[in-house]
Parts: structure tokens; C-alpha cells; sequence
């Protein structure tokens, strides 16, 4: 059992070592965007929008007062910011749906 264990880890580490080379290799960031990293517009508070890259205090404050959002391509299509201002943070931005109140 002992041996199966150590091949396990001696496989992943030698895996992950290799996934380090190819993205250094690369250029690219080790660790790629995920839910967890994008900041919910419908959800999130002013200062929870103010940690995105590129976002400045007025844009937080309108997504707020303007919510809820479909999609996180409302902020252009309700005049929430422009295009070039949405393009600042749009990867680091989503819209989840938010469930109705019965």
C-alpha cells in the first residue's frame, strides 16, 4: 500500500512540475480565472467591486444602485458604463441570476 501511495505522489508532483514548465514556458498566468476569483456584479458590495482591476469608485457605486443584471454585458447595454470602461474589467466580472423573492 506504501508503494501505491508514493507512485501517486510521485506522479502528480512530477505532473505539476511539468504544468510549471509548460506556463512558464508559455508566458501565461499559473493560475487561470475561476468562479471563485470573478467578482458577482448582482452580489457584490461597493468595496468587494472596488478590488477589481480597473474599477473606479463611480462605476461600483452605478452597478450597485442599477442591479439586477441578466447578463454581465447589461452594464454596456443599460448605459451602466461604456464600452471602453466594461473592457477594462470584463474578466474579471459575472452576472449570476439572482433567485426571486416569493
Amino acid at each position: 500500500m506504501r508503494k501505491i501511495v508514493n507512485s501517486w505522489w510521485i506522479q502528480r508532483s512530477v505532473l505539476a512540475f511539468l504544468l510549471l514548465v509548460v506556463c512558464l514556458a508559455a508566458g501565461r498566468p499559473l493560475v487561470a480565472m475561476t468562479e471563485k476569483t470573478l467578482v458577482d456584479i448582482n452580489t457584490a458590495s461597493v468595496s468587494e467591486l472596488m478590488k477589481v482591476d480597473g474599477m473606479r469608485e463611480t462605476w461600483a457605486r452605478r452597478i450597485v444602485r442599477f442591479r439586477p443584471y441578466r447578463v454581465k454585458t447589461d452594464l454596456v447595454g443599460k448605459g451602466i458604463v461604456t464600452r471602453e470602461v466594461y473592457q477594462r474589467f470584463e474578466d474579471k466580472i459575472v452576472a449570476h441570476r439572482v433567485a426571486k423573492k416569493p
